[in-house]
């Protein structure tokens, strides 16, 4: 449900000034939960079940969360504190929240991480924003669910410094105050690789990016919430812009990979990073990269899995180009011939698109 008498429907409710649904990548949100939900399965016995706030625009029946690590207050509280505590790492100098920063929308700002010992890798820290609505995780969707991801770094010798996860275990036993929180948390004072996981992952899970501009303009009948620009770069993006192709549904991705042709390297003809392709070994997917949601994406710069483009114009001007081509180019990448005045209203468009429900406090104090 792409075609053009679709998004042609959707464009008339824009232009009388009615809006009520929006069609983003063919499907009518007719069934957009807001509000405050409890989300299932319910937590075992002894634990209090957390209250997830759902801003306006996101889905309630979207959630990926696992049967065996339902959301509780207790875990939720226990991740805060392990994403933000740097003794989780070699040196006591990293954090999960070193790349995450609450002040950049869970970003760095950087073109590329730096960790331990003031290390490079190799990549632009995503968003941990809207994570609860994607099973796969990381640039190549190497991780199948954020409980993998989440203790993922803490063994990689370039960002937290372990060794392995039993090193990551041995450290959070050490620290005494963290005992009676997993045993609050999981009915156990055990502490294992997985709890750690589980915890981290449920407190991610409540960084929720909704209710931007454009949600309260498209669901909230706010017809003033996003200005004739910001309509009319609605417009070049479900149309001109060819966006809708992969950043379509209510999070604005298609949980896709896609080769965009960034990183390609004219002289040797070849990507330093591979992207998806390390993990799935198939020539198809050489240079290909996990679609970020669009939430938020004012204030997520650097753009791009290497972080080489600063500015959301920079973005516009790239996709205008038709990206890099390479011999995987992905067949939807083509030139667009964007107008000045249409790239400038796209960009305002996807300004329109940050939110609330990701404000966090970082805690002042950790367990000893």
């Amino acid at each position: 449900m792409t075609g053009n008498k679709e998004q042609k429907g959707f464009l008339n409710v824009i232009k009388d000034s009615r809006p009520r649904w929006v069609l983003i990548a063919g499907v009518l949100l007719l069934f957009v939960t807001s509000g405050m939900i409890q989300a299932d399965p319910s937590p075992g016995a002894g634990q209090s079940p957390f209250q997830l706030i759902l801003p306006l625009g996101l889905e309630k029946d979207s959630l990926v969360i696992p049967e065996d690590n339902p959301l509780t207050k207790e875990k939720v509280e226990l991740g805060k504190l392990l994403f933000f505590d740097k003794r989780l790492s070699a040196n006591d100098t990293i954090a999960c929240a070193s790349c995450h920063l609450p002040s950049l929308a869970f970003t760095d700002g950087q073109p590329v991480s730096t960790g331990i010992h003031g290390q490079k890798g190799g990549r632009s820290a995503p968003t941990a924003i809207n994570r609860a609505f994607s099973s796969a995780q990381f640039w190549d969707g190497r991780a199948a669910t954020l409980e993998e991801q989440s203790v993922g770094p803490f063994a990689n010798p370039i960002e937290h410094g372990f060794k392995d996860h039993d090193e990551l275990v041995a450290k959070v036993k050490s620290i005494a105050g963290y005992g009676p929180l997993f045993e609050r948390a999981f009915g156990s004072p055990a502490i294992t690789t997985d709890l750690i996981g589980k915890a981290i992952a449920s407190f991610q899970r409540t960084l929720l990016s909704g209710n931007s501009a454009y949600d309260r303009f498209a669901l909230g009948n706010e017809e003033q919430a996003l200005s004739a620009n910001a309509q009319n770069g609605l417009r070049v993006f479900l149309g001109k812009g060819q966006c809708l192709r992969c950043h379509f549904g209510f999070n604005f991705a298609d949980e896709g990979y896609h080769n965009l042709g960034a990183g390609w390297d004219k002289q040797s003809k070849s990507f330093d990073d591979v992207g998806r392709q390390e993990v799935t070994n198939k020539p198809e997917d050489m240079g290909a990269f996990k679609t970020p949601t669009l939430r938020e994406i004012a204030n997520t710069a650097p753009y791009l899995h290497d972080g080489s483009l600063a500015t959301l114009r920079e973005v516009v001007d790239f996709y205008d180009q038709g990206g890099i081509p390479n011999p995987q180019l992905d067949p939807v990448i083509k030139p667009l011939n964007l107008t000045e005045q249409e790239k400038k209203d796209l960009v305002e468009f996807m300004e329109s698109l940050n939110g609330e429900g990701w404000n966090v406090t970082p805690p002042t104090q950790f367990p000893r």
